[in-house]
């Protein structure tokens, strides 16, 4: 298509989008196109007149820019020379015309051609003083910016001074000046020449400032690097004078020397000793800039900061540390009784090796703030260690020294931050350790835990043995069940289970509350809490085993108590359970409580949960059908398969208990086990389904206030099973006065407290015959006469019964 000059300074001609480049107006240079849009423009220039506008993308990422990404300021040029490169390449030489700016896009496809206007630029003299001293400027300035950069040669900064026309003048600067493409293109949209030669002023004196920045840096590198060679070779001259003199070489400057002292002083063992030694002499021998150097230097500092020989004097008071325990922790009394055996063998032997005790139980029970208690009634250093995601054996035994940024595990650095040999170091969610390709820390804590192994406990970053066994470590879980057995093999596990009712109470009364008052800045007299309202708060708006919640509640309703006086709307305030709800919403959780009547195919189980002990009902409807078994309520496997036992265990008795043989084949069950959203499982179920199924089946309603807990067998017999102060506190709680469980379960009963027990009639069972004799209203009955030689528990059970009663039946 043929160039077209509609008016005056006005064209149309192809438009090649250049990428990061930015060309001025009487500027020679040459790049290189391989865009097909780009090719064909060219050309169809060297087909006319020769001449392109050439205009900058603003992204120069894009490869097919559009005409929003092009620059609407551009300069008209001259075609000089094509060369045709491999791959489809053209290298082109180009000089620059005109400033021009594009009117409109007349044509998009094969390539751009657009309307454009040119600005020419007449030359222009500096007649008046103003434009004179800006030109000046800009030279002076030009001038400046070439020797930092040295990168413009001599030539072109003189050539400057014979440049009489000052609009060419901002050009020819910005040109050679390595500047963002913003910035060129900036000057480049500038039409004024005065202007143009301000806004290059501008660029000129910020760009000189960030050079003599980069140059006063660079210089004092230089130094610094002169300085430090400069001292290297007059310390490797000195150290060849004193050889010639005779000398040992080995001048030692204050630094060896102190690090020196201070070993000797330590007293360490011989093999801890050597090796310090050892690395003193290594540092004097070397360059202080060295890197290496600076290693040995935080090495030695750890070897010195360790308490190598200091021990805190233990106490062992008997009576001062149960004055403690008790201040500070309600409850939790085997714990308590420990450290008091502890203390006692401690005083006996007048000295023992650290001890390995883990504190098993729910969150939120204070095994942790126990812990702190414990150290204070010993007078041993106290420090805190979360295992919690811990995941890479050398955060237990440090890194070796070979890797950069290396240093000393978690035990090490434990030691260190207690200041004696003798801390009480408490290694919390010991149960949370995992491992992965970087080695299993659980396994580098054997060593740790085991007070035969170390006394020479060997960190990787230190590589001396380091004396672990006057240390006492307590550990702490939440589930025992995933601590590794090697290592739970080692501590001695005492398990904390959730505080009951009571004990909730007066942990709130004498501890929670006083200690919320105080810290929201109410004094006693301001607020006030009636103990029915702390039991409001314990059943209704917490659910949990510990009292951590229970304190955030507590500390909602200060919070709100504060606000009222702060407004003054109140002077003070007393909670009480009508008062409640007002401070902490309606009640976020009901307990189930005991069925108001006895009912048919409805049994009252008990669970465990994280938080505490549950009661649970299972229901069990039969409709008609081919003898299908449903089962709802997200119940898991191991709850499953009770279900099926069970269902086995009654088709066996069938006769027996006086129901068809084949219900089964007649009849679909359907078992659901309510709070559906809730996730269940485990054994102990067996034989309240059981219970369930059987009353369902014979029409035999379940007494109401019976509750029931213990893995059922096919043979009817009656398993163990764990949790069981939970179970019975959660059967209290629910109004349930009669709980049937394992035989082999009684002796978990000493662990129950005895205001739950007087008012409970706890049975253990051995037997489902056991089991239908107490829980429902009558013991079913067989249709058909049983034979005296049949060898089932049915037919024994009238000729034992006195003996059984005897033995099972045991009211509290």
């Amino acid at each position: 298509m043929a160039q077209k000059k509609n008016k005056k300074n006005t064209k149309t001609i192809p438009l090649l989008p250049l990428r990061g480049i930015v060309v001025f107006p009487n500027m020679i240079l040459h790049f290189d196109v391989g865009r097909p849009r780009s090719i064909k423009a060219l050309e169809e220039a060297m087909m006319e007149e020769q001449k392109i506008f050439l205009a900058a993308q603003k992204d120069p990422a894009l490869e097919e820019p559009g005409q929003e990404d092009v620059y609407t300021i551009g300069t008209t040029a001259k075609i000089k020379q094509l060369l045709r490169l491999p791959g489809d390449t053209i290298r082109v030489l180009v000089e620059g015309l005109e400033r021009s700016e594009i009117l409109e896009y007349t044509s998009e496809d094969p390539y751009y051609e657009v309307k454009i206007k040119e600005h020419s630029s007449k030359k222009l003299l500096a007649k008046d003083p103003e434009t004179e001293a800006l030109v000046r400027l800009v030279i002076s300035h030009f001038e400046d910016y070439a020797k930092l950069t040295n990168r413009i040669s001599r030539d072109t900064t003189f050539s400057l001074s014979t440049v009489e026309d000052y609009s060419r003048l901002s050009d020819v600067i910005a040109a050679n000046m390595v500047l963002k493409l913003e910035q060129k293109q900036s000057i480049l949209s500038e039409i004024s020449p005065k202007k143009r030669l301000e806004k290059l002023l501008d660029i000129l004196v910020k760009e000189i400032e960030i050079l003599e920045v980069e140059e006063n840096i660079n210089n004092k590198v230089r130094k610094q690097i002169d300085k430090s060679q400069r001292e290297y070779y007059l310390r490797e001259q000195l150290k060849a004078i004193q050889d010639e003199l005779g000398g040992d070489g080995q001048q030692h400057d204050d630094e060896t020397y102190e690090y020196r002292e201070k070993i000797l002083s330590l007293n360490l063992p011989e093999e801890a000793e050597n090796k310090a030694l050892k690395e003193v002499d290594r540092l004097s021998r070397m360059h202080p800039s060295s890197a290496e150097s600076g290693v040995i230097r935080t090495y030695l500092d750890w070897v010195i900061s360790l308490p190598w020989n200091e021990k805190t004097q233990e106490n062992f008071d008997i009576e001062n540390a149960e004055r403690i325990l008790e201040e500070d922790h309600y409850g939790l009394t085997k714990v308590k009784e420990r450290m008091i055996e502890y203390l006692a063998i401690s005083k006996l032997r007048n000295g023992i090796h650290g001890q390995i005790i883990c504190l098993a139980g729910p969150p939120g029970v204070g095994k942790t703030s126990i812990v702190r208690s414990i150290a204070k009634a010993l007078n041993r250093n106290y420090v805190r260690m979360s295992l919690g995601g811990v995941r890479d054996e050398a955060e237990i035994r440090g890194h070796r020294r070979t890797y950069v940024g290396a240093m000393p595990g978690r035990i090490i650095t434990a030691i260190k931050q207690a200041g004696s040999k003798n801390p009480l170091i408490l290694l919390d969610e010991i149960d949370k350790m995992s491992n992965d390709f970087r080695g299993d820390p659980a396994a580098a804590m054997l060593e740790v835990l085991d007070t035969e192994q170390n006394k020479e406990f060997r960190d990787h970053y230190l590589d001396m043995p380091f004396d672990l066994s006057d240390v006492m470590f307590i550990t702490t879980a939440n589930n025992k069940g995933a601590i590794p057995r090697p290592l739970l093999d080692r501590m001695e596990v005492i398990d904390i289970s959730g505080y009951v009712e009571e004990e909730k109470v007066q942990i709130a009364i004498r501890h929670l509350i006083p200690k919320q008052v105080k810290t929201h800045g109410l004094k006693s007299r301001e607020i006030r809490f009636d103990e029915e309202a702390v039991r409001d708060v314990i059943n209704y708006y917490t659910r949990e085993a510990g009292v951590r919640n229970l304190e955030r509640e507590i500390a909602t309703i200060c919070r709100k108590v504060a606000k009222l006086i702060v407004s003054a709307e109140r002077k003070s305030a007393s909670i009480t359970r009508n008062t409640l709800g007002n401070y902490l919403g309606t009640k976020k959780y009901l307990f189930d409580k005991a069925n108001e009547k006895d009912e048919t195919g409805i049994a009252r189980g008990l669970a465990w949960t994280p938080v505490g002990g549950d009661t649970l009902s299972i229901e069990v409807n039969l409709m008609p059908g081919d003898g299908a078994l449903e089962l709802t309520g997200q119940l898991g496997d191991i709850m499953k398969e009770s279900a099926k036992i069970a269902r086995s265990y009654v088709r066996s008795i069938a006769e027996m208990i006086g129901i068809e043989k084949d219900f089964y084949r007649k009849y679909d069950m359907h078992i659901h086990v309510p709070e559906g959203a809730i996730p269940k499982d485990g054994p102990s179920a067996g034989i309240t389904l059981a219970t369930a199924m059987i009353s369902a089946l014979t029409q035999i309603p379940v007494k109401r206030n019976v509750a029931m807990t213990g893995e059922i067998t096919l043979r009817g017999k009656v398993l163990p099973i764990g949790g069981l102060k939970e179970k019975v506190i959660a059967a209290h709680r629910a109004g349930i006065d009669t709980v049937l469980f394992p035989m082999e379960n009684q002796r978990d009963t000493e662990e129950i407290p005895e205001n739950v027990l007087e008012r409970l009639t706890m049975i253990p069972v051995a037997s489902m015959c056991q089991v239908m004799k107490h829980a429902l209203t009558r013991f079913p009955e067989s249709k058909d006469e049983v034979k005296p030689e049949e060898d089932n528990e049915v037919s024994q059970l009238s000729a034992q019964q006195a003996q059984n009663e005897a033995a099972v039946s045991i009211e509290q």
